[in-house]
């Protein structure tokens, strides 16, 4: 078949054209695509991280004090123990990937090879874990109000128990 008074398009040449253009509308124009906006991160994986964090922090808080206070040992150490089994049931409620902190919950703090003074500013008095365990008592309530069911009814019980901590701290003496 032929065109009068024109070139002749071969069906190759048609095809490339045709697969240029594709190309070119595919993505490879002169300006660049935005990426897409990463995922907003869950809310209670955000709770749940948050949560670990702190836990983490008053297990490490009973350590100081027992390095600080090696006589009180004995009393601090089953305060430290709960807090590392709720530690162990917060991550059991985080997803795979969910980013949980970094204290092993069966392990126990290291032991040092001479304890601070208690001046020292590592070193964790009796008060001190008092009023840590009256802070994240207090925090539990506005915590419950965002979380899941079952996340809710074991900040009531951590939350419960970190009570009680405040009361049993106070027959503990520096």
């Amino acid at each position: 078949m032929r065109h009068s008074g024109g070139a002749r398009v071969t069906r190759r040449a048609l095809l490339g054209s045709a697969a240029a253009a594709g190309l070119a509308a595919a993505g490879c124009s002169s300006t660049p695509e935005k990426p897409a906006a990463p995922a907003s991160p869950d809310p209670q994986t955000v709770l749940l991280t948050s949560l670990i964090a702190g836990k983490e922090e008053l297990v490490s808080l009973y350590g100081r004090a027992v390095a600080a206070q090696p006589a009180r040992a004995a009393a601090l150490e089953p305060f430290r123990r709960r807090h590392a089994a709720h530690l162990q049931a917060l991550r059991a409620l985080l997803p795979a990937g969910g980013g949980a902190g970094t204290f092993p919950a069966s392990s126990t703090p290291p032991p040092s090879s001479s304890a601070p003074p208690p001046q020292s500013p590592s070193a964790a008095s009796v008060e001190t874990l008092r009023d840590a365990e009256r802070r994240a008592a207090s925090a539990r309530p506005a915590q419950m109000a965002t979380a899941s069911p079952a996340l809710s009814q074991l900040l009531a019980s951590i939350g419960a128990c970190e009570a009680v901590h405040v009361v049993a701290l106070g027959r503990v003496r520096d």
